[in-house]
Order: C-alpha cells, then structure tokens, then sequence
C-alpha cells in the first residue's frame, strides 16, 4: 500500500488547510488534547533532539491545519539532556499530569530504559523516537511502550557484513559504558566474530571522558585495520581528534550515533573524511514521504535541521494522533489502538508493531562521509572507486 493512498496521508494536510481557508462560516471551538514530546534539548546531543522536537512539532502542527482533526493538539517538549536521572524526572511530570494523553519520546538509550516502568506505572502510551537499545522494547512486556524506529541489532549486522566485504580483518573497539554503547559493543562484536572478523581489543570509556590517551595508546600498539567506535558524537570527535594526534592510521567506524552535522562542526580539516556510519531506514529524501517532509520542514523555518531521527519524530507523532483521533483522548483506549497497529502508512514507510511494541525495520543504511556531509554509500565517490576507504 503506497503512501499516497492512505485516507490520512499527510500529504492532504496542506490541501485541506489550504481549502478550508476558503470557507467561511462559525465554527465550534475545537477540544484540546495534549501531548508530549521527550528529547535531549540541550547538552552535547541537543542538536539530535532539538531536530527530534521541531519535527514532532511539524506534525502537531498540520493535524491542527487540518479541518477534519476533531481535536486541537498541543505540545508539551520537555529536555532530558541525555541523562537518565533528569529523564526520570520529566517523564515522571509528563506521566502524573493527567491532561497529558500520550508522548514521543528519547533519543538516548539509556534514558529510555530508565523512564519505560514510568511510562507502565502511570499508563502513559508512548512512541521512542530515536533510541535503538533493544531492551527499551524486549526488555519488559509493558503495553504502553513503541518504537517506530529499529534497534542496534540489525544495525550491527550490517555493519559487520559490509565491513567485512571491504576487506578489513581486524578491530580495536572503543564503547561508552553507558547501555547504548555496550550495547553496541554486543552485537557488532557478536556478528563480526561469525563473519571472521577478529577484535583486537576492547575498551569501555566513560559519557563524559576526555582524554583518550591510554586507550589509543594501546590500540596504537595493537595496530588494527578499524577502530570501531560505540556512542554518541561529542565522544567520536574527540577520539577522532585523538588518533590523529597519535598517528594511528586505521579506518573510523561508528554507530548511528554520530551521524551527526555535529559530527562535521566538532573536526577541523579532513579528519571526518572517509568514516563510515550505519542508520535504520532510507535518507530522508528517499522516504515514502520524505520530500513532502523535508518541504514542509523547511517552510516551517525551524532554526535546526531535522537530523538523522526527525523522519521517525514526525511519524511516531503523526501515528499517535491518528491513534486520538480514531479512539479518543483517553490513555488505555489509545494503548489499546497502538499494539493493534498493522502497516500503517507514515513518511518513513509502513509501520507494524510486533508484540512488544517494536516497529521492524528491515533496511540499514550505509553512510559514508564525504566533503562535509553524510553520503549513502551507494551514491558516494567511494563505492564507485574515486575514493578510498583508509588502508584500501
């Protein structure tokens, strides 16, 4: 079912909007329904959750153009920083108060697994944005807890199948202690282990390390093709920065994490150039919906890019409001119509929700990075011999 023929397909929003401006008429006040949005607005990933909310924003914003909504929704964004003791504390206030109905929530993996007994506890439905950890959907069976965007696992896996089909033999890994990076750590270790890919070397840094010197030091001394990096991408820059400084001479491979335009601003000269990173789904501009997306992004004249998770922001909202629309402002019917949701269409393709909550998504993308900005590897200067990959 394509997206252009879904009854609610976004792309009828403006059009309706624009209609409606032609007729005239009273018209009963509409009831207003809140709902929330949970990201890292400030701190070293601000710019991920600040794309996060503009785009959960973008969509409350056309259901309230549309002269069909039977409601009028309003947003509440709350900062989590990226820590989980602070995500405790606003999912709590967004859970207690009652006017709240339902919530897109968490970029950061592990403020999204201290905040889903929350979300279970007060019965607040919600829908992960971004976070990729597993567990926040396979770890517990609560009913209130989605995700429309995939996890680390088969993220992972085709990391390693296409690191391993360049050539490359052996690895240094660097993760963060945090769940999200070891994680990580897991399941690329797992996969690239049963694809013969041998590792060096592991080291576990801290989410607020500065200095990398030993670690490197070591890995320098292992010499490996790849040095694999876990986290998000305030660390990436640094340890980026870092193996330069120590002359090691391996390729840089990340996690979705630091698919970043941060990732770009945090290094001077080419030190970005040639890393690879992996994302679930398609470019934003090869969405199902994605032009009209990116179109209507724009118009809005946000002050921030939308980043690597804003498609699946606006479509975790947009499926939460059909989910109002059709049952009503109440948290347990609302629960109820979400674990039933079965190829319904979104901007980032048909969304289907298994048992625990958690959307398939079965396409990984490849990144390359290229002149400043993130290339599809298929599309890139790489792939076609141009250039590179180091020690290629």
């Amino acid at each position: 079912m394509k997206f252009t023929e879904n009854r609610r397909s976004f792309l009828s929003f403006a059009l309706a909007a624009s209609l409606s401006l032609g007729l005239a008429g009273p018209a009963l006040a509409k009831e207003t329904v809140k709902v929330g949005f949970i990201g890292p607005l400030s701190g070293g990933v601000s710019n991920m959750g600040l794309g996060g909310r503009n785009s959960a924003a973008l969509a409350v914003a056309l259901r309230n153009q549309d002269p069909n909504a039977k409601y009028e929704y309003e947003l509440e964004p709350l900062d989590d920083e990226c820590k989980p003791n602070v995500g405790v504390q606003v999912a709590t206030k967004l859970a207690t108060n009652r006017k709240v109905v339902g919530a897109v929530t968490h970029y950061c993996s592990a403020v999204a697994m201290g905040t889903v007994d929350i979300y279970h506890k007060f019965n607040l439905p919600v829908i992960v944005w971004g976070a990729v950890l597993p567990d926040i959907t396979y770890g517990n069976d609560y009913a209130e807890v989605h995700r429309v965007n995939g996890t680390m696992i088969n993220q992972n896996e085709t990391a390693a199948k296409f690191m391993t089909e360049q050539g490359y033999k052996t690895w240094a890994i660097i993760h963060d202690t945090t769940d999200y990076g070891k994680g990580h750590n897991k399941y690329f270790s797992q996969f690239l282990t049963e694809r013969g890919g041998e590792i060096l070397g592991t080291f576990g840094v801290t989410s607020d390390q500065q200095d990398f010197t030993a670690e490197l030091t070591k890995i320098k001394e292992l010499n490996p093709d790849v040095v694999y990096f876990g986290g998000l991408t305030p660390i990436a820059v640094r340890i980026r920065q870092q193996m330069d400084k120590l002359g090691i001479e391996a390729q840089f491979q990340g996690v979705s994490g630091i698919k970043s335009d941060a990732y770009f601003a945090g290094l001077s000269g080419d030190l970005a150039e040639g890393t690879v990173t992996f994302l679930e789904g398609a470019p934003a501009e090869k969405l199902p919906g994605g032009e009209y997306f990116m179109a209507e992004y724009e118009k809005a004249g946000y002050g921030e890019d939308f980043e690597a998770y804003g498609p699946f922001a606006f479509a975790a909202m947009s499926l939460l409001l059909d989910g109002i629309e059709e049952v009503g402002p109440d948290r347990k019917a609302l629960t109820a119509y979400l674990a039933d949701v079965n190829e319904h269409n979104s901007i980032t393709g048909s969304v289907s929700f298994d048992d625990h909550g958690q959307n398939t998504v079965a396409l990984i993308t490849t990144y390359v990075a290229q002149d400043g900005q993130w290339v599809v590897w298929e599309d890139s200067e790489y792939a076609d011999g141009t250039r590179k990959l180091t020690g290629k």
